[in-house]
């Protein structure tokens, strides 16, 4: 039996707990808010675990305008640049926004705003909040405000299965809870859920994340885009704990190095050496590894007895896996980390489906382009979420028309799909690998089980990639080295993804005879 509570219908729905939903929430007060979350409000979601901060040009050597050429470089040709520059423009009020909400920012001693330096940024403006421990103190700060806040209904331990229409329209959300199914009649719905690193075995992310967000609105009918841009992070510590644990790039900010078992110092001639953009970094430490080699950070110079006060959380991880940093090597490997592609939006947070906004990783705004410049995914969660927030509460809202048959959606289960995609769809690429995926992921996505909700968002990822005959960002193929003279963003719907998936599995097949 579904439950219907009619007492919160016609609520904005914000799916997701992490910095955007938060954000979207505390702007939507007084108006009648219902934040749907999985797990504890705050907890399981990548704004918690991010170490590095919120990149923000606010200091006095700095600009929008250099900020915003560091974001273009590193999104190597595929960034929407007024996108990129309207959001940029607005860090140093969304700082501002955030310590009203009560984050507390770290400070020098005398009351500036400490900035620290990451890959690719040509200007010290990382903010931070309690060193390493940013993401986590920042979602502390704003659960505690949206605790205060009347207007907000919470509804933990909810999860979002399917949007339902009302022929091309939002007319509510389906939900499993501990006591069944439950539908929220709404026609307005912010999907805040996060990125896809649960699909692959190794990953910074919380592992139940694989998507979820992107596969409510693919099958809604809304629009992807750059699916196949997935970041790996260059530096996980390369340990037994699941999630792999993040050893962030300010460390190498702070002048560690990177070198393999022979002690050689592969990034040296790099342009930019260990602070290049991440694509590149994670690159040549793949191919370190490929060659069956090892990788460490070397942070034994650079800060020395300094490194635990400096990155107290990331000194207890390595500890925790038997290294002290600093006096011993940090053993590293890629992982992933962000997504850069997801589900299409306008300034606004805006998808192409009537009632359906999207703030966050789950969002392709055109920020990122091919590959995110380190510590903007922050910055972009809380102004999308800002705006979506102003958006929707310009929308009235219409009543909710709900579907007369029972809808059912098993519960997602990514298991059979992360050592698909961890084997085809890594930091290396190829056509081979590239359509063993689709061929393997395919039968998935139609037997509707448990398997279907991940294989659909792992199946755009590869049609995706197969369709990008170049190596530009995160996305690399060792088949087409080469760069395109045309960057191209890409959009579809699961639709045409589906059309074009069925098309590769014969040749699929054919390779493999």
């Amino acid at each position: 039996m579904t439950e219907i509570p009619n007492d919160l219908s016609a609520r904005v729905v914000i799916v997701g707990s992490g910095l955007a939903g938060l954000m979207a929430a505390l702007t939507l007060a007084p108006e009648p808010t219902v934040i749907v979350t999985r797990a504890a409000l705050g907890a399981e979601t990548s704004s918690a675990w991010a170490q590095g901060g919120i990149a923000a040009s606010i200091g006095a050597d700095d600009s929008a305008e250099l900020h915003l050429a560091d974001t273009l470089a590193a999104g190597d040709g595929l960034c929407d640049t007024a996108a990129a520059a309207s959001i940029i423009s607005e860090a140093p009020v969304t700082i501002a926004a955030l310590e009203r909400a009560g984050v507390r920012f770290d400070r020098d001693s005398a009351g500036a705003l400490s900035l620290g330096l990451e890959a690719a940024h040509s200007r010290r403006r990382i903010v931070h909040a309690e060193g390493d421990g940013s993401g986590a103190a920042i979602i502390r700060a704003l659960v505690r405000a949206v605790a205060e806040t009347p207007s907000i209904t919470v509804l933990e331990g909810y999860e979002a299965r399917r949007l339902l229409l009302d022929g091309e329209r939002i007319s509510g959300l389906l939900c499993a809870t501990g006591q069944g199914m439950a539908i929220l009649p709404t026609s307005r719905i912010l999907l805040a859920t996060g990125g896809i690193g649960g699909l692959f075995d190794a990953t910074t992310n919380p592992v139940g994340n694989f998507g979820q967000g992107i596969a409510l609105a693919a099958r809604a009918g809304a629009l992807l885009a750059d699916m196949e841009f997935v970041q790996f992070h260059p530096t996980a510590l390369d340990s037994r704990r699941r999630p792999l644990a993040l050893v962030s790039e300010a460390v190498r900010g702070e002048g560690a190095l990177l070198v393999n078992e022979r002690g050689e110092r592969f990034m040296a001639e790099v342009p930019g050496a260990e602070l290049a953009p991440r694509d590149i970094v994670a690159r040549a430490i793949s191919a370190e590894i490929a060659r069956g080699g090892r990788v460490f950070l070397d942070a034994r110079h650079a800060l020395g007895k300094r490194f635990a006060s400096r990155f107290p959380i990331i000194d207890a991880l390595c500890r925790e896996a038997g290294i002290d940093p600093a006096c011993d090597f940090i053993p590293v490997r890629p992982a992933v980390h962000y997504h850069m592609g997801g589900i299409a939006t306008d300034a606004a947070g805006r998808s192409s489906v009537p009632g359906l906004w999207v703030a966050g990783e789950a969002a392709s705004t055109g920020l990122h382009g091919a590959n995110r410049l380190a510590s903007n995914s922050l910055l972009e969660a809380a102004i999308i979420g800002m705006r979506a927030a102003r958006d929707m509460a310009d929308i009235f809202a219409a009543p909710a028309v709900l579907p007369s048959q029972q809808i059912r959606a098993a519960a997602p289960d990514a298991s059979l799909i992360r050592p698909i995609v961890s084997r085809h769809l890594g930091v290396l690429r190829n056509a081979g690998a590239i359509h063993g995926a689709i061929a393997a992921l395919l039968p998935l996505v139609e037997e509707e089980g448990a398997a279907a909700d991940p294989a659909i968002v792992a199946l755009l990822i590869a049609v995706f990639a197969s369709l990008r005959t170049e190596s530009r960002g995160a996305h690399a193929r060792t088949d087409f080295p080469l760069k395109l003279h045309d960057a191209q963003r890409r959009m579809m719907r699961l639709a045409d993804a589906l059309d074009i998936a069925r098309s590769v599995i014969p040749y699929s097949f054919a390779r493999s005879a």
